[in-house]
């Protein structure tokens, strides 16, 4: 599993870049970290790369956000508000997660028994120095980084 250390949002954002020349459609992209570790900044990087053309917020009081890439559909979830797991059923997470778009879940353990082995798992967590982020890849069984 790789690990990278960024010291600016516009590295992590290069590090989210990165990430998604390795997605297809399908992907679910499941973001672990405390509040400000850069699971926003991460996802920005991967919009991008992935040609939204839309500005990327986190998505906190509406748990999912849809994007349209250059190819296929983008969902944003952002779970940090969320109180019951049974939200998840009300949305129809399942159109998400399983879908033929990239799926990006920020606080992805709140979702964690529903989630499939075969995810890309994405750990953040606040560096030493004022702006470091560590963070570590894991990507699904049949695939690497």
């Amino acid at each position: 599993m790789p690990v990278f250390h960024t010291y600016a949002p516009e590295e992590t954002q290069n590090l989210g870049r990165l990430l998604a020349l390795r997605l297809r459609p399908g992907d679910i992209v499941a973001l672990y970290g405390e509040l400000g570790a850069g699971k926003t900044c991460l996802v920005q990087g991967i919009c991008q790369q992935l040609g939204t053309g839309d500005p990327i917020t986190s998505p906190t009081f509406t748990l999912v956000q849809e994007y349209r890439s250059e190819g296929w559909p983008i969902y944003h979830l952002d779970l940090y508000r969320m109180k019951r797991l049974e939200e998840l059923y009300e949305i129809g997470y399942e159109e998400y997660l399983f879908g033929e778009g990239i799926c990006l879940i920020e606080w992805a353990d709140r979702m964690e028994p529903l989630l499939p082995e075969e995810v890309w798992r994405v750990h953040l967590r606040h560096g030493e120095a004022p702006r470091e982020r560590i963070i570590s890849i894991s990507p699904p069984p049949d695939r690497s980084w």
